[in-house]
């Protein structure tokens, strides 16, 4: 089913200004940078607040890490709380959501032949980690083919729901889809795992900062979320949650806080840079500034008006309908097969030659353009992509 443009405010799209200038950012201001999704930008303000936790910490490192480490990252932990909807004592800041997912499926308690459930919209790291402990433990990994291009949540929500009703030891699925670009139905989802008593694990890699947030009413067993995408903390950022009848996961890194249970286990895991963990209150804060709900909401119909807008250039169809997308987008590529070489260098293409990053994806057997949008996005940079796909995918040798 080919979803064409549904706008989600009833706004022109020349409305779209940028609500920070991109000269309060770290990014080259030659440069579109349509790509928050992927690797996020982080504002001026946000690099001076990390500084100055990294400067507080060398000043005297011995009495930092040996007497203050602790409560500040506990500290810091209690405005994230708070804005995802969970229990402080539940939430342990890991450095992305690659090892938060890590992390619990490290510490699970998995048996040869054990199966587990993921979807064919998984994150491919995360499809890595559970090949590599079908390879070492013997784990049964299920793939339940969702399709490419979901004409609604239930097409999501079916298959899995069949998939359920065979017993897995654990179901691992996304809140919102990475190379998709979907948002789950995913309380209805954990809600079925529940009552068919399977533990869930989510990847919420691109969920705080993009849409409201309530860890807790999800409920499911570990959700995983990054804070250096949407958020713009710094980079090595994130959380794992727990609900309150889940197992307490060790970290992956042993180290001389075992056996202080969770969340203090994670917060010693030898010396690193803590510096991105303890400005998260900083981002918190200027996410509000930005104006929060409402920044969340403006972006989301940024990238829908944008979808519609290359979608039209290129001849191509919106994947997925506009409720099961927040502020990334992608639009399927006509002519262009699913190669990651290709996707390559059609990325490559667009900043050498028009100054614009944006994310070329293979999935689903076709070339798919994922759009993200943020507070320093505007609209004319969207209109430069529209204006120079066409040409880019001509001189890559197949017509647009």
């Amino acid at each position: 089913m080919q979803h064409r443009a549904e706008p989600i405010a009833k706004q022109a799209a020349p409305d779209f200004p940028a609500v920070s200038p991109q000269a309060d950012w770290l990014l080259d201001p030659e440069l579109a940078y349509l790509n928050q999704g992927a690797f996020s930008a982080i504002p001026r303000s946000i690099r001076a607040a990390q500084t100055v936790w990294r400067d507080r910490i060398d000043l005297n490192p011995a009495r930092f890490y040996m007497e203050e480490l602790f409560s500040e990252l506990a500290d810091a932990a209690l405005p994230l709380a708070r804005f995802v909807g969970v229990a402080p004592e539940r939430l342990a800041f890991v450095e992305n959501a690659t090892a938060g997912m890590a992390t619990v499926l490290a510490d699970f308690d998995f048996r040869p032949g054990d199966r587990v459930v993921m979807t064919s919209h998984v994150y491919g790291a995360v499809r890595n980690t559970l090949q590599h402990l079908s390879e070492r433990y013997g784990v049964v990994v299920d793939e339940v083919m969702l399709p490419p291009n979901p004409e609604d949540e239930d097409a999501v929500l079916a298959p899995i729901t069949a998939a359920l009703a065979t017993a897995p030891r654990l179901l691992v699925v996304d809140h919102i889809t990475s190379a998709s670009a979907l948002i789950f139905p995913i309380a209805a989802i954990v809600a079925v795992a529940r009552t068919a008593g399977v533990p869930v694990l989510v990847d919420g890699s691109h969920a705080p900062g993009m849409i409201a947030l309530d860890v807790d009413a999800i409920n499911a067993h570990w959700y995983v979320g990054n804070c250096h995408k949407w958020l713009c903390a710094p980079k090595g950022a994130a959380f794992l949650a727990r609900s309150a009848d889940a197992p307490a996961p060790h970290p992956l890194v042993i180290s001389h806080a075992y056996g202080q249970g969770f969340p203090a286990e994670f917060r010693k895991i030898g010396t690193r840079d803590p510096s991105s963990m303890l400005t998260v209150p900083s981002a918190l804060a200027l996410h509000e500034e930005l104006g929060g709900a409402g920044l969340r909401a403006r972006n989301r119909a940024l990238a829908d008006a944008a979808a519609g807008l290359i979608a039209d250039a290129v001849g191509g169809e919106i994947l997925g309908p506009a409720s099961m997308r927040g502020a990334m987008a992608s639009i399927r590529l006509p002519g262009l097969p699913a190669s990651f070489d290709l996707a390559t260098a059609l990325r490559v293409r667009l900043r050498q030659q028009h100054g614009i990053e944006s994310l070329a994806v293979a999935f689903g057997g076709a070339m798919w353009m994922r759009v993200s949008a943020h507070a320093y996005n505007h609209w004319g940079q969207y209109e430069a992509l529209a204006a120079a796909l066409p040409g880019v995918i001509a001189e890559l040798g197949v017509p647009a």
